[in-house]
């Protein structure tokens, strides 16, 4: 665990010494008389919490306050000064302190606000480390991304998930809606508490008000004793409803009722009973639609749909392909006990050229299939041709069509933009393309590009 750093500023050597007996083995503590070695400490030392005197010689404490502020705002300054006098306190805390103490002080209030100046200070590092991490990170909570659609996602959640508001998480099946309620689940403060997921869609709708509401012993045939439904299982945590769009209009009267009332009844019981639970529900559901065919209610869609995510298709963020391709190569080697080092290019771009109705788990089910019947190092074209048309994911004719023609793309641009960056001269984007005029100019003509010598 991470030791928070303390510094010590005070004229008085005596009271250095103080802090160093109640503090030294608790925290990092560095002390120092001199006021004008205080700012440079606070930098080189990367000081969390500064303990602070008012009245020092040459620079007051005030001053040196407003100085940490103006340097460093996240750094907490705690006043610790024999003067009591109540506008020196009043002018600290407006200057930015966090505290005031006067001395003589009593260890255990002075140990007290240093433990809320700790608390405040970790939450800032949290939160700097979490952004710091979001800005060029291409996983989140096993989630996969360094496009920017998917970066927002990954922001989106970092903000609502301290939060208990309810969310709605939409998009098509694969695209791993679980997931990032897993993810909300893990960063929130309910994460020591149970996380129940219930897929509405498996489970037949005469069985799912007792199988999330549970039921007492006797209710109906069969029911030889009181069983806990996921609603109470889920206490102090957080129940995630998959697939919602598919309840029935009495499920959704009864789940609009746990949502307003905050408790659940068990079937065939004869009192409410009160839970805490946070509620995230997804569905790759069209509200629009289904709201205004009557098969969805509104004011449960809107008691939902309080904080939105949309997960994309993979098809519309397919700059992700790749880091995919790597995250599930790595799984399945150990799993199937394989050694595969990578895609080869050709394979990459032709991986590419695809839509992924299925999204990731389509993805993830083809990367499987292409280790477990590969016996080389590299995935090559060949293999992944052989293996999709084989899946029947696409014939071979339209695997060559699909592949001939993001490679005529991708070898248009490349041309375009080193005749672009030499104004039209053949010969020198020839040679910025290491090949010969003649070759450059056979291609120009292939692809119908019209620039001037």
């Amino acid at each position: 665990m991470r030791k928070f750093t303390i510094l010590a500023v005070d004229d008085e050597i005596d009271m250095l010494k103080t802090f160093e007996k109640i503090l030294k083995k608790k925290y990092l503590l560095h002390t120092t008389t001199l006021v004008r070695d205080a700012i440079k400490m606070i930098v080189e030392l990367k000081i969390d919490i500064v303990l602070l005197d008012i009245r020092m010689p040459k620079i007051d404490g005030l001053t040196l306050l407003r100085q940490i502020k103006a340097t460093n705002p996240e750094v907490e300054v705690i006043i610790v000064s024999a003067s009591n006098d109540i506008v020196s306190a009043v002018e600290a805390m407006k200057a930015g302190a966090l505290d005031y103490v006067a001395k003589p002080f009593d260890i255990n209030e002075l140990c007290t606000v240093i433990e809320k100046a700790i608390e405040k200070r970790g939450l800032q590092l949290e939160n700097l480390y979490l952004k710091e991490a979001l800005a060029q990170a291409t996983s989140f909570c096993d989630l996969i991304g360094k496009s920017q659609i998917m970066q927002n996602v990954f922001e989106t959640i970092e903000s609502v998930a301290k939060t208990d508001s309810r969310i709605l998480i939409t998009g098509e099946s694969g695209t791993g809606k679980e997931l990032v309620a897993r993810a909300i689940h893990k960063n929130s403060q309910r994460a020591n508490h149970p996380f129940i997921a219930v897929n509405c869609a498996a489970i037949p709708d005469n069985l799912l008000e007792s199988e999330l509401f549970g039921y007492e012993k006797g209710a109906f045939t069969g029911a030889m004793e009181r069983k806990l439904g996921k609603f109470e299982l889920a206490d102090s945590g957080t129940i995630f409803l998959d697939e919602i769009g598919c309840m029935s209009s009495a499920m959704q009267s009864k789940l609009l009722r746990v949502i307003q009332d905050n408790c659940i009844d068990r079937v065939g019981g004869n009192s409410p009973i009160s839970i805490n639970i946070r509620l995230l529900a997804a569905t790759n559901l069209n509200f629009t639609k289904a709201i205004a065919n009557k098969t969805f209610r509104e004011d449960l869609y809107y008691r939902l749909n309080v904080i939105p995510i949309h997960l994309p298709p993979l098809r519309e963020r397919k700059e992700d392909i790749g880091l995919f391709l790597d995250y599930f190569m790595n799984k399945y080697n150990k799993e199937l006990n394989r050694q595969v080092q990578g895609f080869d290019q050709k394979a990459t771009l032709l991986l590419k050229t695809y839509d992924w109705p299925g999204n990731v788990r389509e993805l993830q089910n083809i990367v499987e299939r292409l280790l477990a019947l590969s016996n080389s190092s590299i995935i090559t074209r060949d293999e992944v041709e052989k293996n999709l048309s084989f899946y029947k994911i696409f014939p071979v004719d339209t695997l060559d069509q699909q592949f001939q023609s993001a490679v005529a793309g991708f070898e248009k641009a490349y041309i375009t933009r080193a005749l672009e960056q030499n104004n039209g001269n053949k010969t020198q984007a020839a040679k910025i393309l290491g090949m010969a005029r003649t070759t450059l100019l056979s291609k120009i003509n292939a692809l119908k590009l019209d620039h001037a010598t």
